[in-house]
């Protein structure tokens, strides 16, 4: 018999917490009939300065079958919560939780500008990419590197071993789901192993705020820039080069 569900939640806090907000948003979207298009990360949009999507765009889902399969994987995968042993834990999830996030969704927009400026393929130009599966392949990654011998369960009856899981589910992700974004999965297969094999390293509280705190800036920035919301308080300025921004807060009336 299972642990008590409660038991687990308070073992897995980090990963109750983003499931949680991944189902409010779901729920948001919903009720407010919020098409993926306008969350979504995609080429085009990223031009015209909607950046701010590289965060909207991990935490929406297309459908509640989206939602359930990746956040039944999450579920599965919190199990690097209780890893501390490892050196890995609730703090080394969450520090690179947001590093998954933000560098897979970096990576996946560098992905297509190669293949559209480079490679001349426009189908990328307008492809969408939506869901925490770049987040899902990342952190299945660095489970497979750290802790081959784990298992990675899906919706309480499907098993399948760590060490095979990310190229696995790639695959099958593709085949069963063609419209599923490839490029965003491997992305995060990379930055995955980019983490797990010390590429990227040096993470701790300092610097998970830090950037936690730049990218909420960013996030801010790029939505008032690009149109997508207006700050009131807010007002962006050219400066010399202007290309660079300069901010100012305004004073309410």
């Amino acid at each position: 018999m299972g642990k008590p569900l409660l038991y687990e939640i308070l073992e897995k806090p980090a990963t109750s917490c983003v499931i949680g907000i991944c189902s409010a948003i779901w729920f948001y979207i919903q009720k407010k009939n919020i098409g993926y298009s306008h969350v979504g990360l995609s080429y085009e949009t990223s031009i015209e300065g909607h950046h701010w999507r590289i965060i909207t765009s991990a935490f929406s889902h297309i459908s509640v079958l989206h939602l359930v399969f990746n956040m039944s994987a999450l579920w599965s995968l919190g199990v690097v919560e209780q890893l501390g042993n490892l050196g890995l834990g609730v703090a080394y999830y969450l520090q690179y939780t947001l590093v998954l996030v933000v560098l897979s969704g970096v990576l996946v927009l560098g992905m297509y500008h190669i293949l559209i400026q480079r490679f001349k393929v426009e189908y990328f130009r307008r492809v969408t990419a939506v869901g925490y599966s770049c987040v899902v392949f990342g952190w299945m990654t660095i489970l497979a590197v750290k802790q081959p011998s784990s298992k990675l369960d899906l919706f309480g009856f499907l098993s399948l071993p760590i060490s095979f899981a990310p190229f696995e589910s790639l695959i099958f992700t593709s085949i069963i789901v063609p419209q599923a974004s490839f490029l965003g999965h491997l992305s995060g297969i990379i930055t995955g192993y980019a983490i797990a094999w010390g590429l990227i390293h040096g993470m701790n509280n300092y610097w998970g705020v830090s950037m936690l705190g730049w990218t909420a800036l960013m996030f801010v920035f790029s939505l008032k820039r690009s149109g997508a919301y207006d700050f009131n308080f807010l007002e962006i300025e050219s400066v010399t080069d202007p290309s660079l921004p300069s901010v100012r807060f305004m004073a309410s009336d």
